[in-house]
């Protein structure tokens, strides 16, 4: 079963006086949505764009696997475990919450900045804390969360190009740059597939595409 969902349809949050704009695909903070809270393990994906000098002053996580792709500009982060990064586009960072931790997360650069950040429940709660940046992270290197039991896809094509997508119980396809087709769908950018029971799927290029796909075993 496919169920697309139009990039117009998510909810806009974020403090547009404050350099912040966020789209909510699901249901988030004051943005709630009881039909919309989770698909499988993803509880959010939040596509935020922060203006230079603008961002997210420190605040607390736990029990939540949060996972950043940086589409443009320089994401500076900073971590109450000790750790400090500044993440560019094409890198993927990767916040284990675990029992607890506080982060800050900037836009300390010259330019605007766009990222994807999506959260993932955890198989089990408690543990340590950790941080992990892949540095330009290759189109045919998946990556994978084996804490919230899924595998995320970076997937770049070129106009026309095909790839199939994984067979899985469930997956989860964001559009961020491009157009896609997918089943007789056409998706753009901020469209995403929720798929359940997926089996020999592929995506076309309707033009040049960067998209993610969560591979999901539960």
């Amino acid at each position: 079963m496919i169920s697309v969902h139009r990039s117009e349809d998510r909810y806009r949050g974020g403090e547009p006086d404050a350099g912040i704009e966020t789209w909510h695909a699901l249901s988030f903070g004051p943005f709630y949505d009881p039909d919309n809270l989770r698909f499988g393990p993803i509880l959010a994906c939040n596509e935020e764009h922060l203006a230079p000098d603008a961002g997210f002053d420190e605040h607390p996580h736990s029990h939540t696997e949060i996972v950043t792709w940086v589409v443009e500009g320089e994401l500076t982060h900073r971590d109450s475990a000790g750790h400090s990064s500044v993440v560019r586009p094409g890198d993927v960072a990767h916040l284990s919450a675990a029992a607890g931790v506080r982060h800050v997360e900037r836009n300390e650069g010259q330019a605007p900045l766009t990222f994807l950040q999506m959260w993932l429940a955890p198989l089990e709660s408690g543990g340590e804390p950790a941080y992990t940046v892949v540095p330009g992270i290759a189109d045919s290197t998946p990556y994978a969360l084996p804490a919230a039991g899924a595998m995320l896809h970076l997937r770049r094509l070129t106009e026309g190009e095909r790839t199939a997508l994984p067979d899985a119980v469930r997956l989860y396809v964001h559009v961020v740059r491009g157009r896609v087709g997918l089943e007789g769908e056409e998706l753009r950018p901020g469209d995403a597939a929720r798929i359940s029971g997926a089996e020999g799927l592929e995506v076309v290029a309707v033009t040049g595409a960067e998209f993610v796909v969560w591979e999901m075993a539960g």
